[in-house]
């Protein structure tokens, strides 16, 4: 399985979903691994840390690679660093990405990363993280995944913005991949007792959108993992929200 987490809204939780369920995978005993293409890396910092800075290969060096001919290129696993933890690999983020990002446009290698992660052995579950910005990397890993997950963050601008990612994305499935289905809306940061957030959840689930019943609560807990460089089922297994995410990762696996 292969999983891109996207939302082109910033700040409503990409990372942090994507480090979770993969860490939930792993603990699982499903190998795995997580990739960056966001250029802040903030997937390979949770994951790694302070070795984030001494990665020898990263997504780049990938993509890097892409833009030249050769009869026998590296195989995607080249490109993998191991965690602490295990089962758990990562292709890290790099801030070359940017430069980068129009060359991959103009000589067309939007199907690298799908075509990489097709002879791909040894992983059982594949997680994307990407930038807030449907961007050449975005629609690379919309194009490579199986499904994506999109986190919401229940306010009204936020409702708007969704309205039309869900047009794009099923305008990428439409052009360039007929497999990828959208798994669900998952609300983040969620808040029962305000109205609001409850109130827009009930209205999008009237309006016939995928919104999930499993949602995600915001918490302190969840800043010192970042700050621990530790997912939450590592730091602090029994937590409310550890156990939001292990029965969000359920639902999905189930359906």
């Amino acid at each position: 399985m292969k999983r891109v987490v996207f939302n082109q809204k910033g700040g409503v939780g990409k990372t942090t979903i994507v480090c979770n369920l993969a860490a939930i995978a792993a603990a699982h005993g499903l190998r795995t691994l997580v990739i960056d293409l966001d250029t802040q890396g903030n997937a390979t910092q949770y994951l790694l840390g302070t070795r984030a800075a001494t990665v020898d290969r990263t997504i780049a060096d990938f993509f890097e690679s892409t833009l030249s001919f050769s009869l026998a290129p590296a195989p995607f696993v080249t490109y993998v660093t191991s965690t602490p933890f295990e089962n758990l690999d990562v292709v890290a983020a790099d801030p070359r990405l940017d430069e980068l990002a129009v060359k991959l446009e103009a000589k067309q290698k939007i199907y690298k990363l799908r075509d990489a992660l097709r002879k791909l052995k040894g992983y059982d579950a594949v997680f994307i993280d990407t930038p807030p910005a449907l961007n050449f990397y975005a629609r690379s890993a919309l194009i490579a995944a199986d499904s994506v997950l999109i986190p919401f963050d229940c306010d009204e601008f936020a409702r708007q913005a969704l309205y039309t990612l869900l047009d794009n994305i099923e305008e990428i499935r439409a052009d360039h991949n007929e497999e990828l289905r959208v798994e669900g809306i998952v609300a983040n940061q969620f808040s029962a007792r305000s109205k609001l957030p409850t109130r827009l959840i009930d209205e999008l689930r009237a309006e016939g959108k995928p919104v999930l019943e499993q949602t995600l609560s915001s918490s302190v807990r969840v800043k010192e993992s970042h700050e621990q460089h530790k997912p939450m089922i590592y730091l602090d297994r029994g937590h409310r929200v550890t156990q939001e995410y292990v029965a969000l990762y359920n639902s999905l696996h189930r359906g």
